[in-house]
């Protein structure tokens, strides 16, 4: 048997004729840039988030990036991330011109440790940039006294956590604004690039907006050196006919979860904890094998498709060489990234599928 680490197939095929109903109403409407579909998506996703306001934006690292010039945060500043995290995270605060200062994770749950978060704020710490990695919300209780106790902001990373909550709310309304990925792959992916900005605060998504306009608050009259990130009238009607499938997709892969959690039994292998008042929505579902690679190899033999997520932590990487961190200086985001292997997790897998996945691993020697 053959199973992909993830396929589109499923969906796409259960959708195609909303799919492609909503591509002959953008072409035949002929107004492809902030036109009625945008404004559609924008209402459906902040309602959807239980937010005021989303400002549609090109792509996940330009929301995060768009936050953080909203509220001014740049030379000089600091911004705390999660040193195990995809690179966006860090790349958003260095494209202001901040500093990302790593703080490590559970291993448990793969997320930010609230506890440790304290210790690495300084007089030039600005915010707090907690990632819901994996789809699994982040100690929001925890992150948000911190934030009170020293005046800070908090932005979300959204990108993998669609419709997760944390104490029955939804992420992307406990900080100031949260940054939203709609990368193909993630739990609600257009059909391209695309990403989005939530926030309850009206005056920062207007500025979130005119920022991704060219800096624009109406046709070349330009009050920001602002950047070219807008969300496509496309991708904003294909996004609004998967949204409505959202949550039912989401609990499918909470079942698919399930499964895992509850019939992986190998001694070899540590699976993934959920934290207290969570409800995650598994964009990944990572386990943690000491002998990965071993692990991977015989996997992708018996025809079952992994990905690792990720295997250089951030701080290691060439582009970062300038902060100085050398290895051992994280050594949980680093263990994270020599031990990590997601399993294949997308809506649409069979049980046959499924069984075949947990049999092949329960048979890992």
């Amino acid at each position: 048997m053959n199973i992909p680490f993830v396929s589109f197939l499923p969906m796409e095929k259960e959708l195609d004729k909303e799919l492609r109903n909503a591509f002959d109403r953008v072409l035949k409407s002929s107004w492809y840039i902030e036109g009625n579909e945008d404004k559609k998506f924008e209402s459906e996703f902040a309602l959807y988030c239980g937010a005021k306001y989303c400002v549609g934006v090109g792509n996940g690292l330009d929301a995060l990036m768009l936050i953080l010039k909203a509220l001014e945060i740049g030379e000089g500043d600091e911004v705390i991330v999660p040193s195990n995290t995809y690179i966006a995270t860090a790349l958003a605060v260095t494209y202001v011109g901040a500093t990302p200062i790593f703080v490590e994770p559970r291993i448990d749950t793969f997320n930010i440790n609230p506890e440790l978060i304290e210790k690495s704020i300084t007089s030039k710490t600005k915010a707090i940039m907690p990632v819901h990695l994996y789809g699994q919300a982040c100690e929001m209780d925890q992150i948000l006294g911190i934030a009170n106790k020293y005046n800070l902001k908090v932005i979300e990373d959204c990108a993998q956590a669609h419709g997760a909550t944390y104490k029955g709310q939804k992420v992307g309304t406990f900080g100031i604004a949260a940054g939203f990925s709609f990368y193909p792959g993630k739990n609600l992916g257009a059909l391209g690039d695309a990403g989005a900005v939530v926030t309850n605060d009206r005056k920062l998504a207007e500025k979130v907006r005119a920022l991704g306009n060219y800096g624009s608050d109406y046709k070349y009259h330009h009050i920001y050196k602002g950047n070219n990130s807008r969300l496509d009238e496309l991708q904003a009607a294909f996004l609004s006919v998967k949204l409505v499938h959202l949550e039912r997709m989401n609990e499918e892969r909470r079942r698919i979860a399930n499964r895992y959690l509850t019939e992986i039994s190998n001694d070899k292998i540590i699976l993934p904890t959920i934290a207290d008042h969570m409800c995650p929505v598994w964009h990944i579902f990572g386990i943690r094998c000491n002998d990965r690679d071993r692990l991977e190899g015989y996997l992708n033999e018996m025809g079952i498709g992994t990905n690792k997520h990720y295997p250089i932590p951030i701080h290691l990487q060439e582009c970062y060489r300038n902060l100085g961190l050398k290895k051992g200086v994280l050594p949980l985001a680093e263990e994270i990234s020599s031990t990590e292997l997601s399993l294949p997790m997308y809506y649409g897998m069979s049980v046959e599928e499924i069984d075949y996945v947990i049999r092949t691993i329960n048979g890992f020697a």
